[in-house]
C-alpha cells in the first residue's frame, strides 16, 4: 500500500511539474511577444539609414531622408505594435473574419463579400499615381520586415493562429474603403425606412425632417419585409467590427483671435472605443516636413495632424452618398432597365468558417451596384436591392491623403480635398496665415428624388447622372468672423446648388462650441483643451425646461429625482446624479413612445426623437398627450437606477454608470484573456457634449464611442501642439504601453511630441 502511495505521489508531483513547466513555457512565449528595446535591421531598397526613437509612452519618432524611407519605418512600427489590429482590418474588409471568429463573423463576411471591397482595393491599386503607389509599396516592405523579424511572436494572438501572411498594398487600401463605408450610413437609414413603411404611412416617417421633396417607396408589397430581413442581418454598433453613427468636433480661429497671433485649431474624431486604439501617435521628420499626429495602422499616411506647415482635422459630413435601388428580376434571370433587359454581373465566393462548413455565396451586381439582398442566406428570385455608393466607386482616397500630408498651405490642402474620394468629410485646415474648411469626396447628382427611400431601378428616374466635388461643395476660406467650427451639423442651406442630403444631426455640440468661443476674445491652446473636455450639454439645457413643464407630480424616490433636476444647467459631470437621471428618463421616454407607436421611430438618435415628442407637433405621437408617458418613464427609470445605485437619488453618480469601455472584438469572449484585454474608466459627458461619451443603446450607459484621439494645433510653433489617444499605443495586452494613456485621456491631459523624446525607451535602426 505504501509503495502504491509513493507511486501515486510521484505521478502527482510529475503532473504538477509538467503543468508548471507548461505554464512557464506559455508565459515565456507571451513575454517573447513584447518587442525588444533595441533593434538594428537591414533592408534592401532603403535610400538612407532610418532611426526610430520610442519615448516612455511608446510614441515613435521616425527620422528619415525621404517619405518613402519613412513609410518603411511606419510599416515596421505599426506591425510591431498593432499587427493583430491590422490583421483584423484586412480580414474584415476581405470578408474573412469567420476564419478566426467562426459563425459569429458570418453575417459580416457575407456583406463584405457582397460589397466586394477586396476586389475594389485590388483594382484601384493599379490606377494610383506612381508616388502614392511607391509610398504604399514602401510601407508594405516595412510591415513584411517586421513579420519576417518577429514571426508568430509579433503579437500574442499569433501564437495561436500562426504567423500573419505577408502584407500587400491592397490590404492597406481596405482601410479607406472600410472608413468610407462606416462614415456614410445612409443606406442603412433607407433600409430602416423601407422596413417601417410596411407598418406606417411613409409620410410619417419623414416628418422629423420635412426639408426636401420626398420620394415615396416603390409600390411592392414584398419590399418592407425584404428590407427588414437585410436590416436585421446587418451588424449594428456596438456589435463587434462596427462603427457608431458619424460624429466629431472641430474648430479653429485665425491669428486675430489667438494669443500667439497665428491660427489655432482643435479636432477630435468620435469613433468607436476599443482595444487597441483606432489611432496610433507618430512623428516623422524628413527634409521639409515634420508630420505629427494620428496614423491608422494599416496605412502609411498621417490621417489627422500637422506637417510643420499646415494642420488639419476632420468631422463627418452627413451628405447622402448612398442610394438603394429596387431591381426587377425578369423570368430569364436578367433585370429590367430603361434600355431593356440587362444581365447581372455574377461571381461566386466561398467563405471558410472556423469550426463549421464552408459557405458558398452567389453574388450579383447590377448597373447600380452590388445586390446587397444576395448577402441574405437563401436569397432567391423576386425584387432585389442594389446599392449605389460613392465609396464603391473605383477612385481611392489614398492619393488625397498623400497630397494632404505634403500640403504646405491652405490652397494645396484644398486641392487635396476632392482627391480624398470617400467619405465626404468636413476638412478643417490652418496654416500660419489663415484658416479654411473644405468638403472632401464626391456627392452624387440624382436625376430626381432625394434618396430618402430606395428607388425603382427599372425606370431610371432616380439614377445618378453625375457627381459634385471640390469647389462645387461647401467651403469656407478666410472667413470675416475669423473662426470656423463644426459638430456634424448641416454645412450648407437647403437651397444649396448641390443637394447634399436630408438627414442631419442636430447642432447641439456646434452651439456649445460657438458659445464657448464667444465667451473669450482671445483664444489659447489651453482654452481649446478645456473646450475639448467640456461636459455641459446645450441639448439638456434646451430640453430640461420642456421636460419640467410637462413633468408629473411623482412621489417617493421619483419625486426626489425630479427635484434634483430643477436648477441644473446641463453639466454632464461624472460626480453628479443629474446626468444619470436625465439620460435614463429621456431615453426610457423615447423607448416607451416607440413601443407604443412604430410611427414615433425616427431615423435620428433618441435626442432628436425626444425633442420632437415634446414639441407641439409631437403630442400626436404620444396619443395626444405625452405627460402619461413621461410619468411612466420617470417611474421606470428611477426604479431601475435604484436597483443599481441605491434608494437615494442624491447619492447617485453619473460616473458610476457612465464608463468608457475598451475591449477587443475578437478576444472579448475568450476566458481570462478577454479580461486582460479589457479596461474601463469613468468619464463625464454624453452624446450631446463636446467631451463625447456616447452609449451604444438607450438604457445602457457604458460609453462605447467618443474622441479616442484629440489634437490641439499651434500654428505659431507646431512643437507646442498637443496630442493624446486612448487607451495606449500598443495592441499587446501584456505591454506597459497598452493602457498607459487611458488615465491621461480621461483626465483631459495631452502631450507634446517634439523631434527628440525626453527619455528614449527603445530604438530601431533600419539600414540599407
Amino acid at each position: 500500500m505504501r509503495a502504491v502511495r509513493k507511486v501515486g505521489m510521484r505521478i502527482i508531483l510529475l503532473a504538477l511539474l509538467a503543468i508548471g513547466l507548461l505554464l512557464a513555457a506559455i508565459l515565456a512565449c507571451l513575454i517573447a511577444t513584447l518587442p525588444p528595446s533595441g533593434r538594428t535591421l537591414h533592408l534592401a531598397g532603403l535610400h538612407r539609414p532610418v532611426t526610430v526613437l520610442f519615448d516612455d509612452k511608446g510614441v515613435p519618432r521616425i527620422q528619415a531622408g525621404d517619405l518613402q524611407d519613412a513609410a518603411v519605418a511606419t510599416g515596421y512600427v505599426h506591425a510591431r505594435d498593432r499587427m493583430m489590429q491590422m490583421e483584423l482590418m484586412r480580414r474584415l474588409g476581405s470578408g474573412r473574419v469567420s476564419e478566426l471568429a467562426g459563425p459569429a463573423g458570418l453575417a459580416t463576411d457575407r456583406m463584405m463579400r457582397t460589397l466586394g471591397l477586396r476586389h475594389l482595393a485590388e483594382a484601384s491599386y493599379a490606377t494610383l499615381p506612381p508616388d502614392t503607389r511607391a509610398l504604399l509599396d514602401a510601407y508594405v516592405r516595412g510591415v513584411n520586415l517586421a513579420i519576417a523579424d518577429r514571426g508568430r511572436f509579433i503579437a500574442p494572438e499569433f501564437l495561436l493562429f500562426g504567423p500573419p501572411a505577408p502584407w500587400t498594398a491592397p490590404d492597406s487600401l481596405l482601410w479607406g474603403r472600410l472608413m468610407g463605408l462606416s462614415l456614410s450610413g445612409n443606406w442603412r437609414t433607407e433600409l430602416d425606412r423601407l422596413a417601417a413603411s410596411g407598418k406606417v404611412d411613409p409620410a410619417r416617417l419623414l416628418q422629423a425632417f420635412p426639408t426636401h421633396a420626398d420620394t415615396p417607396p416603390p409600390d411592392q408589397a414584398a419590399l418592407p419585409g425584404l428590407a427588414a430581413r437585410i436590416a436585421a442581418a446587418l451588424p449594428r454598433f456596438p456589435a463587434p467590427f462596427t462603427q457608431p453613427d458619424e460624429a466629431s468636433d472641430e474648430w479653429a480661429v485665425d491669428g486675430r483671435h489667438s494669443a500667439t497671433g497665428a491660427p489655432l485649431l482643435a479636432g477630435d474624431p468620435h469613433l468607436a472605443f476599443g482595444f487597441p486604439a483606432l489611432w496610433y501617435l507618430l512623428r516623422i521628420d524628413v527634409p521639409g516636413l515634420s508630420l505629427t499626429g494620428a496614423t491608422a495602422p494599416g496605412v502609411p499616411f498621417l490621417v489627422i495632424g500637422q506637417n510643420g506647415h499646415v494642420a488639419w482635422t476632420f468631422t463627418s459630413n452627413s451628405a447622402d452618398t448612398q442610394d438603394l435601388f429596387v431591381e426587377t428580376v425578369l423570368p430569364d434571370g436578367r433585370y429590367a432597365s430603361p434600355d431593356g433587359p440587362v444581365a447581372f454581373e455574377t461571381r461566386t465566393e466561398t467563405i471558410h468558417v472556423r469550426g463549421a462548413p464552408d459557405v458558398t455565396l452567389a453574388i450579383r451586381t447590377s448597373r447600380h451596384g452590388p445586390v446587397i439582398s444576395d448577402a441574405l442566406p437563401g436569397a432567391g428570385t423576386g425584387p432585389v436591392l442594389a446599392l449605389s455608393a460613392e465609396n464603391l466607386r473605383p477612385d481611392d482616397a489614398a492619393p488625397g491623403l498623400a497630397a494632404l500630408d505634403r500640403a504646405t498651405d491652405l490652397a494645396q490642402a484644398g486641392l487635396a480635398a476632392p482627391l480624398i474620394s470617400s467619405p465626404v468629410q468636413n476638412l478643417l485646415v490652418a496654416d500660419r496665415t489663415g484658416i479654411a474648411q473644405y468638403t472632401t469626396g464626391h456627392v452624387p447628382v440624382r436625376r430626381s428624388g432625394d434618396g430618402s427611400f430606395p428607388a425603382d431601378g427599372a425606370s431610371g428616374a432616380s439614377d445618378w447622372i453625375g457627381e459634385a466635388s471640390g469647389a462645387a461643395l461647401p467651403h469656407i476660406v478666410a472667413p470675416a468672423s475669423g473662426q470656423i467650427l463644426n459638430g456634424n451639423e448641416r454645412t450648407a442651406p437647403p437651397d444649396f446648388p448641390v443637394f447634399l442630403g436630408r438627414d442631419w444631426p442636430a447642432p447641439w455640440r456646434a452651439a456649445r462650441i460657438r458659445a464657448l468661443l464667444a465667451a473669450s476674445r482671445t483664444q489659447t491652446l489651453d482654452r481649446f483643451g478645456q473646450m475639448q473636455n467640456d461636459v455641459t450639454s446645450a441639448y439638456a439645457a434646451h430640453l430640461l425646461p420642456l421636460l419640467l413643464a410637462r413633468a408629473p407630480r411623482p412621489t417617493g424616490a421619483a419625486a426626489t429625482a425630479l427635484a434634483t433636476l430643477r436648477g441644473w444647467h446641463g453639466a454632464m459631470d461624472k460626480a453628479l446624479p443629474q446626468p444619470l437621471i436625465f439620460n435614463a428618463w429621456v431615453q426610457r421616454f423615447v423607448v416607451d413612445a416607440e413601443d407604443r407607436d412604430p410611427g414615433a421611430r425616427a431615423d435620428s438618435g433618441w435626442e432628436e426623437m425626444a425633442d420632437l415628442l415634446l414639441s407641439p407637433e409631437g403630442a400626436a405621437r404620444c396619443g395626444g398627450d405625452c405627460a402619461p408617458l413621461l410619468a411612466r418613464a420617470l417611474d421606470e427609470s428611477v426604479a431601475a437606477l435604484a436597483r443599481l445605485q441605491g434608494d437615494d437619488p442624491a447619492r447617485w453618480r453619473w460616473g458610476a454608470a457612465h464608463v468608457a469601455v475598451f475591449d477587443n472584438p475578437l478576444l472579448r469572449a475568450v476566458p481570462l484573456v478577454g479580461r486582460l484585454a479589457r479596461d474601463q474608466i469613468a468619464i463625464g459627458g454624453d452624446d450631446t457634449t463636446l467631451l463625447r461619451g456616447g452609449n451604444g443603446t438607450p438604457g445602457d450607459f457604458e460609453s462605447r464611442h467618443g474622441a479616442a484621439y484629440r489634437g490641439l494645433y499651434d500654428l505659431a510653433d507646431p512643437d507646442r501642439s498637443r496630442f493624446v489617444v486612448t487607451p495606449g499605443q500598443s495592441g499587446n495586452w501584456l505591454s506597459p504601453a497598452a493602457w498607459n494613456l487611458m488615465h491621461d485621456w480621461a483626465w483631459g491631459s495631452s502631450m507634446t511630441i517634439g523631434r527628440a523624446p525626453d527619455a528614449v525607451a527603445a530604438t530601431l535602426s533600419l539600414l540599407p
